[in-house]
C-alpha cells in the first residue's frame, strides 16, 4: 500500500495531501500511460479520499482488468462498495483481496464491518411502525439516546414505557392508525430515571444507564455475566455505537452540537459523520492529512489529527478490545 505512482511523480503521502489535485495529475498520467495498472489504483485512492466512490469503483476494476492479482485493488474496490452500500459486494471484494495478501491486517476489518452491515440488514427490529417512520441511536457515557423521526407528534398521541431490558412505544396516528415500537435492550437501563421529549422533527428518547459501559449495539440479549467487562464508555476512543477506534474524545464537541439543535435533522450515524466533515473542513493541512492517513491505513479503526505522530508511521489496524482478532 506504500507503492508510488512514480512516473506521475505521486506518493500516497502526496494523495492524502491533496486529493483533488492528486487525481488530476493521475488522469493526465493515464492520458499517457492508460494500461498502467496502478495509475487507476492510486486515482482510486483519491476518489475514496474525495468521497467519490462510484469512480472509486471504476478505477479499481479497471486496474484489476490490467493486474487481476492487485490486492490493493481489490481494498480500494471493497471500500468504494462498502461506502455504496454494497455490503455483499464488497465482501466478496475484501475476500478475494485478503486471498492475495494475507498478510495485510486491513481485510479482517473490513470484512468484519461487512459482515456486522449484513446481518444487521438481515435482522431488522421488530416493528409495526410504517416505513416512512424511521428511528436511529447513538450513546454517550451516561445515557442511550433513541430518535424517531416524525414530524409534528402530540403530546398526547405518544406513549414510551421503559422497563429494565426493553423500550416500547407507541403512537396514535389518526382514530384507526396506532403504531408500536418494542426494542429489546442489549443491555439494563434504569427506567425511572429514563425520559422522553418531543420536537418538531422528531422523539427523542432518553435511557439512563446504570454504569458508563459501551453499547456495542442497541438491542439484543447480553451474554455476559459481568457487564464490567465491556469497556467503560468514559474511554474517549470508544463513545459511539461503532467498531472504529477514534484518537480524540469528540464528546463534548457532540454535547455542543446538541444543545446548539444541529441534531434536530441529522441523527446516529449521520449526524456524526457532520460532525467529523466539519473537524476536516476547519482543520489545517497536517490535521487533514492526519485524519485520510490514520483512517485508510487503519481501515477505519483509526482516526487521528496527530500529523506528527502519524506522519512517521504507518498506522496499524486498532480493533476493540472485545474483538477476537485472528492473524492470517
Amino acid at each position: 500500500m506504500a507503492a508510488l505512482a512514480s512516473s506521475a511523480g505521486l506518493s500516497e503521502t502526496d494523495i492524502e495531501r491533496e486529493p483533488a489535485a492528486a487525481a488530476q495529475k493521475l488522469t493526465a498520467a493515464l492520458e499517457q500511460k492508460p494500461d498502467d495498472a496502478e495509475y487507476y489504483c492510486q486515482r482510486a485512492y483519491a476518489y475514496i479520499l474525495l468521497q467519490n466512490y462510484h469512480d472509486a469503483i471504476a478505477d479499481s476494476k479497471k486496474a484489476l482488468a490490467l493486474d487481476p492479482n492487485n490486492a490493493v485493488a481489490f481494498l480500494r474496490q471493497g471500500i468504494g462498495e462498502y461506502y455504496m452500500k454494497n455490503y455483499a459486494s464488497a465482501l466478496k471484494s475484501f475476500n478475494e483481496g485478503q486471498k492475495l495478501d494475507s498478510g495485510d491486517s486491513t481485510f479482517p476489518v473490513w470484512i468484519k464491518r461487512c459482515e456486522e452491515a449484513l446481518s444487521a440488514a438481515e435482522s431488522p427490529a421488530e416493528t409495526s411502525w410504517p416505513s416512512k417512520i424511521k428511528y436511529d441511536w447513538y450513546q454517550t457515557d451516561s445515557h442511550v439516546i433513541v430518535t424517531i423521526m416524525i414530524k409534528h407528534a402530540k403530546q398526547d398521541d405518544v406513549n414510551i414505557t421503559f422497563s429494565e431490558k426493553e423500550l416500547k412505544a407507541s403512537l396514535r396516528l389518526s382514530s384507526e392508525e396506532n403504531y408500536n415500537l418494542k426494542l429489546p435492550l442489549l443491555h439494563s437501563i434504569v427506567p425511572e430515571q429514563s425520559l422522553f421529549r418531543i420536537l418538531s422533527t422528531k422523539i427523542e428518547i432518553k435511557m439512563k444507564k446504570p454504569e458508563a459501559i459501551r453499547w456495542e449495539k442497541l438491542e439484543g440479549h447480553d451474554s455476559s455475566p459481568n457487564l464490567k467487562k465491556d469497556v467503560p464508555v468514559s474511554n474517549p476512543m470508544l463513545l459511539y455505537p461503532s467498531s472504529s477506534h477514534y484518537t480524540k474524545n469528540w464528546d463534548k464537541l457532540v454535547v455542543e452540537i446538541k444543545e446548539e439543535e444541529k441534531y434536530e435533522k441529522l441523527e446516529g450515524d449521520a449526524a456524526l459523520n457532520k460532525l467529523f466533515q466539519q473537524i476536516y473542513s476547519d482543520g489545517t493541512d497536517e490535521v487533514k492529512r492526519a485524519m485520510n492517513k490514520s483512517f485508510m491505513e487503519s481501515g477505519g479503526t483509526v482516526l487521528s489529527t496527530n500529523w506528527s505522530d502519524v506522519g512517521k508511521r504507518k498506522v496499524e489496524v486498532n480493533p476493540p478490545d472485545d474483538m477476537e482478532w485472528n492473524k492470517f
